[in-house]
């Protein structure tokens, strides 16, 4: 008979069948057969997709001011993501929880609704602009532009941030900021010689995924900008669906190409985290 530990087990990987053929069909099929058309041409296989990428200024330029955003805007998210998750745990749990909520439903308004709030907002005849404007301000801002995209990717990052920075607070706990407060550490000295350090990996993880939120971001820049910015999603949705100039097998190089600027950040975290660890 089957004991009750090894029916767990077996039960336990039925239970994941589910999951797995999820992740088979809608990750791992799709990215194999983007893959495999990557070194295609319309003739025969080749690798001229990622010779004509590589050797490219205007797509080596897109994956410039893609990184640039990405990196730009991670930062923003989280020198406001933290500063505010740090403030939202001091608060009560009820009015915590309802922040929490809204910092959730915020992050997950992207896309075109996001890209039209703005243009109410920051377009030329916006509200927030023609109010500026009258006291001498914004009177350059275009937020059809790579600044109007740094501004509405801010937006979604700093909440997306807050839900990334709150959980890890747990490890700052109350005995250990009593603690560096009773040896006469100031609140500057205790962030920076003991709460930074502590989520000193929650923060990198968190940066990586800011950065790879805003490398993957279509639909907010297409809405806001359309063409005009030179942005590597942006390329990839006109390779594929462009009119003139369609090519689907060099779409696929660049969708592989921004896989590994994507993977590539992680791997190397995860090796600079082991060797700290090992170090410890």
């Amino acid at each position: 008979m089957i004991d009750i530990s090894a029916r767990t087990r077996i039960l336990a990987w039925l239970a994941t069948v589910p999951f797995l053929l999820v992740i088979l069909m809608f990750e791992i099929a799709p990215l194999l057969a983007v893959a495999a058309n990557s070194i295609q041409t319309e003739t025969s296989f080749s690798l001229s997709n990622y010779r004509e990428i590589l050797t490219s200024k205007f797509y080596l330029g897109s994956f410039k001011v893609s990184f640039l955003i990405s990196v730009a805007t991670a930062l923003i998210g989280l020198g406001i993501g933290l500063p505010a998750a740090v403030l939202l745990k001091r608060m009560p749990g009820r009015v915590q929880q309802l922040i929490v909520i809204c910092s959730n439903i915020g992050a997950n308004f992207t896309g075109f609704p996001l890209a039209f709030a703005f243009v109410i907002m920051l377009g030329v005849s916006g509200s927030f602009t023609l109010l500026l404007q009258r006291i001498g301000l914004l009177e350059n801002f275009n937020i059809y532009s790579t600044s109007g995209l740094v501004i509405a990717y801010s937006y979604f990052q700093i909440l997306f941030a807050i839900l990334l920075v709150l959980p890890s607070l747990a490890a700052i706990t109350v005995e250990i900021e009593e603690a560096a407060h009773l040896v006469g550490a100031s609140r500057f000295a205790f962030w920076r010689r003991i709460g930074l350090p502590i989520l000193a990996p929650s923060l990198l993880g968190s940066f990586l995924l800011l950065f790879a939120n805003a490398m993957g971001t279509y639909a907010t820049a297409w809405a806001l900008v359309g063409g005009s910015a030179n942005v590597v999603t942006i390329r990839i949705g006109e390779l594929t669906a462009g009119d003139v100039f369609s090519d689907p097998y060099l779409a696929d190089a660049l969708a592989m190409l921004l896989v590994v600027s994507l993977i590539l950040p992680i791997v190397v975290e995860q090796l600079f985290l082991k060797t700290k660890d090992r170090e410890r």
